[in-house]
């Protein structure tokens, strides 16, 4: 939703009216008579707002109590105080402390009034889209990270056990499918590139010796029961009949969706650990209460099944 509102907020009811038949023709008007009628209307239409201005004098809080709440929980929306010339010390104080873009004196005068605020919706929208090409851009950046974990993975399990490792790992993808993991959250103003780098290939040595951990203790390959219960046993489950049930939880796909900078824990690395030690021989469907594991054929895969499971991966949100 594109914000292209104004809220004007004043406790005196002809200025609510004046304010909004003059600028009005200029962009769709909101309106509150108090700070707390202002704090609600912000939360009933903060995505549709984008310049909030407010009177300072009112009773009970002032209007910069009502600017600096929008700082803190709506910095896209440019904020305006509007004053007479005795409060003009109120003002500059709320511009120092970034609480508006600038103020307006009282009485206003039309085509001041007008242009300040066809300048405040101006810069509204370069911060609106500054916002989107940001997200478009963290986005794409989590995406590839997500894709350089399975990548690793794959790496990580070829070193392990070469000829299992294509069907674990495409099983796994499957399955943070299949349960709707999320991609990394990613501090983008902590991280820069060479240092995310650097964490990433800890990370991935640190998956590296909680399989091999993990490998050595399962031993040799073995199927039904004994497959079976050494993953209920992994995952905090049951064996139910030919099945494994799951409690909830982020064991089927901690290893690509951690945040950024988390090292992955020995248990994490327990559901990608069996499957390798499986060849990848698993069905994983949702219960209401977690998740039911089956042993099944491992699939043939095609060539370019990595390039597939990295693009539906990085379709889900």
């Amino acid at each position: 939703m594109k914000p292209e509102k104004i809220l004007y907020v004043d406790d005196e009811a002809m200025a609510l009216k004046y304010f909004e038949r003059l600028v009005g023709p200029l962009a769709p008007v909101l309106t509150a008579g108090s700070v707390e009628e202002g704090r609600a209307v912000l939360k009933a239409h903060g995505p549709e707002i984008a310049v909030l201005v407010c009177d300072q004098r009112m009773p009970g809080e002032r209007g910069n109590e009502l600017l600096r709440h929008a700082r803190d929980y709506y910095p896209g929306i440019v904020r305006m105080l509007t004053t007479a010339y005795s409060e003009l010390g109120d003002a500059i104080e709320a511009i120092n402390t970034g609480e508006i873009y600038r103020y307006i004196n009282k009485p206003w005068e039309l085509e001041p009034l007008r242009a300040d605020l066809k300048n405040a919706l101006e810069l509204a929208a370069l911060r609106n889209e500054r916002d989107e090409l940001m997200r478009d851009k963290l986005m794409a950046q989590q995406s590839q990270l997500l894709a350089n974990r399975l990548a690793a993975l794959l790496m990580v399990g070829a070193a392990m056990n070469a000829e299992s490792a294509p069907a674990a790992v495409h099983r796994f993808a499957e399955t943070v499918l299949a349960v709707g993991g999320t991609e990394p959250a990613v501090d983008w103003h902590r991280w820069e590139h060479a240092d995310l780098l650097q964490a990433e290939a800890l990370r991935g040595a640190a998956v590296a010796g909680h399989l091999r951990q993990w490998l050595d203790g399962f031993g040799p390959q073995t199927g039904g029961d004994a497959a079976l219960q050494a993953l209920a046993k992994l995952g905090g489950g049951a064996v139910q009949g030919a099945a494994v049930h799951l409690p909830p939880g982020d064991l089927l796909h901690a290893l690509l969706t951690a945040p950024a900078g988390t090292m992955p824990t020995h248990e994490q690395c327990g559901w990608l650990a069996w499957l390798l030690w499986q060849g990848g021989r698993a069905q994983v469907s949702a219960e209401l209460d977690g998740w039911r594991v089956t042993l099944a054929d491992a699939p043939a895969l095609p060539a370019d099944w990595l390039a597939d499971v990295m693009e539906r991966l990085g379709r889900t949100d």
